[in-house]
């Protein structure tokens, strides 16, 4: 199987250095600077389990010339109807597109798009991409989880597990994707939601007295996805508050760090998807609702 990896930053470009490292046949889709910064230096990762590079092999949108088998989707949200529009030579009758995108909004999009090719999938690693261009992982969790929205396992699924596996990162295989993304989206809405709100590390929410209001925004988070039909397990739960609340934690969000930076940052498929559910289902969320208004705040200041 071909894969063509969308992307070459903290995350593609870390998945899809461990697929090349493991032997399996990977192209990356790239803008033309990163393109020419990686011809020129390669790919590196630095990473607690070991630092390695590869020479990848690159594609800009305009060459894109011959189909793939997967396509792994891994731009920030407000790129990807331009990703959208990259991939289209890419595909064929065969081709899957498996999304690691933050949220669920970009589920309608790609079956727009594209139909059936679409699977379900997310992510969960810690890392960046530093100023010379290196992947940075930031601690050793690395799992990539895919599965077909119906919980089914079929045959495509079933290779493209095959492909997965055994790769240097945890690959798993899930019949109940769409559940284990509404969790994900729970855990970057509350993540995201406090240390934007209180500009923070969740150490540092916690030294102030934030716990309780740590708490509350997960639970306006379980409460729109229990009314959407997915409500969180209690494990999860425990679990998440834990880690929430915890003293001293460094823990931010990625879209806290790109706002710190002064990046544009997934506001929309984070927060202002979830505060529309929220509201479609009469869940009460006024903290979601401060969340948006904050980071609408931010993002008109931006433009």
């Amino acid at each position: 199987m071909r894969i063509l990896i969308v992307g070459a930053g903290s995350t593609g470009g870390y998945f899809g250095a461990r697929l090349a490292q493991a032997g399996r046949d990977v192209t990356f889709l790239v803008r033309p600077a990163r393109a020419a910064r990686l011809a020129a230096a390669g790919l590196e990762i630095v990473s607690p389990l070991g630092d390695f590079s590869i020479t990848p092999k690159l594609l800009t949108a305009d060459r894109v010339e011959t189909t793939f088998d997967i396509v792994l989707l891994t731009v920030k949200a407000f790129a990807l109807e331009s990703a959208l529009n990259d991939i289209a030579p890419a595909m064929a009758p065969q081709t899957m597109i498996l999304p690691v995108l933050n949220g669920m909004k970009h589920l309608d999009a790609i079956t727009a798009r594209f139909g059936k090719a679409l699977i379900g999938g997310l992510c969960k690693i810690g890392g960046t991409m530093d100023e010379d261009g290196r992947i940075v992982q930031l601690s050793p969790m690395h799992e990539l989880a895919y599965g077909e929205l119906d919980g089914t396992i079929s045959a495509r699924i079933t290779q493209l597990n095959g492909f997965m596996r055994n790769a240097g990162f945890h690959a798993r295989l899930s019949t109940n994707i769409v559940g284990d993304m509404w969790e994900k989206w729970m855990l970057l809405a509350s993540l995201g939601g406090i240390n934007c709100l209180m500009r923070g590390t969740i150490g540092e929410v916690e030294a102030a007295g934030g716990s309780d209001f740590a708490v509350s925004f997960l639970d306006e988070c379980a409460a729109v996805a229990a009314a959407a039909g997915y409500p969180p397990s209690a494990g999860f739960l425990n679990t998440t508050r834990a880690m929430l609340t915890a003293k001293g934690s460094p823990m931010t969000s990625s879209m806290y760090r790109d706002l710190t930076a002064g990046n544009q940052v997934e506001a929309e498929q984070i927060i202002g998807d979830l505060l529309r559910r929220a509201q479609k289902y009469g869940v009460a969320a006024p903290l979601l609702g401060a969340a948006s208004v904050n980071l609408s705040v931010y993002q008109h200041r931006r433009a």
